[in-house]
């Protein structure tokens, strides 16, 4: 059996700019990058933005186990499935981590016959988004310790900065650590952290900003510090907004690349679901729905992080109104939410399964709270048997679900034909009823309690001291219309990644919370959840290498 990366190196790509013309994309309109990537510029904005949109369809699905279940596989597959059947279709997606890429998830281009292509650049350097936020990241946390450093005009309590700078690699010794070491020239000592890149705020900033004036525009309301009297200090405040943007110029436009049946992709933007917003740019999305008949875009991780978020922030800033969800299932993650070890997921075990599938059950309910219609997808694997696909069936059918099959892995965009059928039937018969779960004007904990009782089922919601008091002061700021991105473990509803299945009567933690005011929304940090991951006992980047011939191997 050929691996992901072996089937991504055979395959036949065509020029991105013939991938674009099919698209109505003249070559003016591009910027390469090579062949096979290029990005898309502001004077084709221009040209389609005063088209009708065409469908939105968002890819979603259950809590995951730790490997992963393909839901990007399953939303490159179903893209390729509607160009089969002669609809124009077109990708949304989100850019890989390097951190993932080198730790224990691997990349995020797709996997088998549902890959985006070139998978080696996208899953590495790609075009170059990462490093310019990393660079406009460090180079603001760079400006304000040298601020403090040359005599300090603003009056920053170095007690009081809240920036962190950033680097896109799992890296735990860098989380909490000691900066100004050294002699008086080495700037003033104090505590600092850094975050993975994809958990920064100018990733967030990037990835809802409509265009290159309002990324400028949320840049500068960044709150970097507070000084001596309690008073927020910002990006604008330090003059770092213009050089950041000169930074961003080239990151903010979407990127263009293909799947392995050239089908086109917007790939743009990478904030992790379980620790920031979870969902690729706006400016992509907008663009495809303005190119394309129908966009498939994703959100991470389950529905109960990805799926709240798009709805919840996404949507709500940007005005868009989703046609479709498609809810991603498969056997192996509902036995795992049954109580099933991870290394026996490939044996049948319809006990474990019966257990395991109120968590699908959980996320329909989620869904149907924000009035949009639900197709469920069961993703594949060669160790499922009749017997667990047919219990899946038969459970969807008795929630009122659309049901199908998608085999997308093993035969491309022809096992998704089912599931693009299911998708077509009903985006033409279904009408959506869009709304998001909690209105502007509620508080901060009247938003956190809203998604930890209706999206996770909690019980109720315990605060740390120290939030409460960061709460008041947020609102105290003016920012309690601001909606709440919840950071949250991916493998459970709870913020315990040990509790499986539906629990239910269980308390939230909320230990830490604060503004990204740039970005429009309020971090929730829950349980344990980190903002800088670490690599595990043996990580992935063990396995990659390059053969003499520059031949990259190991990833996936």
């Amino acid at each position: 059996m050929k691996t992901d990366i072996q089937i991504a190196q055979e395959a036949k790509m065509e020029h991105i700019r013939d991938v674009a013309a099919r698209a109505g994309i003249a070559e003016d309109e591009l910027e390469f990058y090579g062949k096979y990537k290029a990005k898309l510029s502001d004077e084709l904005w221009d040209r389609i933005k005063d088209r009708e949109d065409g469908k939105l369809v968002l890819v979603t699905a259950i809590n995951p186990t730790p490997a992963g279940e393909g839901k990007t596989t399953t939303s490159i597959g179903l893209g390729q499935a509607m160009a089969k059947l002669g609809k124009n279709a077109m990708l949304a997606l989100r850019e890989p981590s390097l951190g993932p890429c080198f730790g224990i998830k691997g990349g995020a281009a797709g996997g088998g016959y549902a890959q985006v292509v070139p998978m080696e650049d996208l899953n590495l350097h790609f075009t170059g988004d990462f490093h310019a936020i990393t660079s406009a990241n460090n180079l603001l946390a760079a400006m304000l310790d040298n601020h403090i450093q040359q005599g300090n005009s603003l009056g920053i309590d170095p007690r009081q900065v809240v920036w962190k700078r950033c680097l896109d690699m799992n890296d735990r010794v860098l989380r909490n650590i000691v900066v100004g070491l050294g002699n008086k020239t080495d700037g003033m000592v104090r505590e600092d952290h850094f975050v993975i890149t994809v958990a920064s705020e100018i990733m967030a900033i990037l990835c809802l900003a409509d265009d290159l004036a309002d990324l400028k525009s949320r840049l500068g309301k960044i709150i970097v510090a507070y000084n001596f009297d309690g008073e927020p200090v910002t990006a604008d405040d330090l003059k770092a907004t213009g050089a950041m943007t000169a930074l961003l110029k080239d990151a903010v436009k979407p990127n263009i690349i293909q799947t392995l049946e050239h089908t086109p992709a917007l790939v743009h933007g990478g904030p992790f679901a379980n620790i920031a917003h979870g969902c690729n740019s706006v400016r992509a999305t907008k663009m495809a729905l303005k190119l394309s008949d129908i966009t498939i875009t994703e959100a991470g991780f389950g529905a109960d992080l990805g799926a709240e978020k798009f709805f919840d922030i996404k949507c709500r800033m940007a005005g868009l109104k989703p046609d479709a969800v498609v809810l991603v299932a498969t056997v192996r993650a509902l036995k795992y939410n049954g109580g099933v070890a991870k290394a026996d997921l490939a044996e049948e075990n319809l006990d474990a399964l019966a257990k395991g599938i109120v968590n699908l059950e959980k996320h329909i309910e989620n869904i149907q709270k924000y009035g949009v219609p639900v197709v469920v997808t069961l993703n594949s694997f060669v160790t499922d048997t009749e017997a667990e696909n047919e219990f899946i069936r038969r459970f969807c059918e008795e929630c009122g679900c659309e049901f199908a099959l998608s085999e997308v892995w093993e035969k491309g965009g022809e096992g998704g034909i089912s599931l693009a059928e299911k998708v077509l039937d009903t985006l033409e018969n279904k009408k959506t009823d869009f709304h998001t779960l909690y209105e502007d004007g509620l508080s901060i904990k009247e938003k956190i309690e809203a998604v930890a009782k209706e999206i996770y089922g909690a019980g109720g919601v315990v605060y740390e001291p120290s939030a409460e008091k960061q709460i008041a002061r947020i609102e105290s700021l003016g920012f309690r219309a601001f909606p709440v991105c919840m950071a949250k473990n991916q493998y459970s509803l709870s913020d315990d990644a040990k509790k499986l299945g539906r629990p239910e009567g269980f308390d939230i933690h909320i230990r830490e919370v604060y503004v990204s005011s740039g970005a429009g929304f309020v971090v929730v940090l829950t349980g344990a959840i980190m903002t800088m991951p670490g690599l595990p006992k043996v990580p992935a980047a063990n396995g990659i290498d390059v053969t003499d011939d520059g031949k990259i191997t190991g990833l996936f």
